[in-house]
């Protein structure tokens, strides 16, 4: 699987999860129960990965939503 996205703002990964899901992109959020070990401050950044099959289909998606600025440079 291959990073796609890396963020704190819980809202952006909800919104890129209902992308996908409705897009048919197979996703992972990673780290999204670190806030249990770090005291739930939230500076630990959850990451969206998806499966390097999937990955030019997840960005083109993500760009639609104009939300290609997001992007990590994971070509």
């Amino acid at each position: 699987m291959k990073e796609l996205l890396r963020t704190n703002d819980l809202v952006l990964i909800s919104l890129v999860e209902a992308i996908f899901l409705e897009g048919g992109v197979r996703f992972f959020v990673a780290d999204s129960h670190m806030s249990a070990l770090e005291g739930s401050t939230g500076f630990l950044p959850r990451r969206v990965l998806v499966a390097e099959s999937q990955l030019l289909d997840a960005r083109r998606l993500m760009a639609e939503a104009g939300l290609e600025h997001e992007l990590r440079d994971t070509p």
